[in-house]
């Protein structure tokens, strides 16, 4: 099983960023998939999620609103658009998938991606 993410960068407050996640070795459609972010010295914490169809999304409060995440069975490929971006949204990024069921929490999920370094100056 591999996960690529992709897609970070350095970006002013304000901007946007569009991360991908390309997976391969497992049935991405049977998967539940999310993001994670990783601030330096703190714990992973959740983003946003989306189900097997993509009827459901989830996200954490402060990514209401600017956060999009999105997936493309055909691809095997998973979203997070990323608008209006703010210093404190500097982190590594991780994609992960699951099929344990729903979950916001970094221990339900069993794939992970390498991260993708998203920082926002200000």
């Amino acid at each position: 099983v591999q996960l690529q993410a992709s897609g970070g960068g350095l970006v002013q407050a304000g901007g946007s960023l569009r991360l991908s996640c390309a997976a391969s070795g497992l049935t991405f459609s049977r998967y539940i998939w999310a993001w994670f972010r990783q601030a330096p010295g703190k714990e992973r914490k959740f983003v946003a999620a989306i189900d097997w169809s993509g009827g459901r999304t989830d996200y954490a409060d402060s990514m209401k609103g600017r956060f999009t995440i999105s997936r493309d069975n055909a691809k095997k490929t998973v979203y997070l658009e990323m608008n209006s971006l703010l210093p404190e949204d500097t982190a590594v990024y991780y994609c992960a998938a699951t099929t344990r069921g729903y979950s916001d929490s970094f221990q339900g999920y069993d794939y992970w991606g390498q991260g993708t370094q998203v920082t926002v100056s200000s």
